[in-house]
């Protein structure tokens, strides 16, 4: 695993250009800042070329409006880093409208996507070009 912490881990799969991450309990906006600056520094190595994102939101709770504005500035920050896809799993009907509040208020321009499921979600990732190579990670 690259970096982590209580609320949110990311691993980097440099070898097929995928950053899956996952987030778990209730945000705090300083929260959000933390892992935009991680996810950027752990990101790094993959932002010559295009690459894809995955997140799973399956464990996060909730998340102030200062929250839903740093996560909508992070898929901006994405998108101009070449991410050409952002996959986000949610199944729960409270903190969805918080991720596309998130997602419309990033200006996004159609590269993210939601999923109520792994597989599927992870089946995107493959169909826009990358490899998913899920054992060992914790996904």
């Amino acid at each position: 695993m690259s970096g982590w912490s209580l609320e949110y881990n990311i691993d980097v799969d440099i070898d097929n250009r995928v950053i899956y991450s996952k987030i778990y309990g209730v945000w705090r906006a300083n929260t959000a800042r933390n892992y935009h600056e991680d996810y950027k520094e752990e990101a790094a190595p993959l932002l010559d070329k295009p690459w894809a994102k995955y997140v799973d939101l399956s464990n996060w709770k909730t998340g102030s409006q200062e929250v839903i504005d740093v996560i909508a500035e992070h898929i901006r920050w994405s998108e101009k880093q070449k991410m050409v896809i952002g996959v986000y799993i949610v199944d729960n009907p409270v903190t969805y409208p918080q991720l596309m509040k998130m997602i419309s208020g990033s200006g996004n321009s159609g590269s993210s996507k939601t999923f109520r499921n792994k597989k599927d979600g992870l089946k995107a990732i493959e169909e826009a070009g990358f490899k998913v190579e899920t054992e060992g990670r914790n996904i």
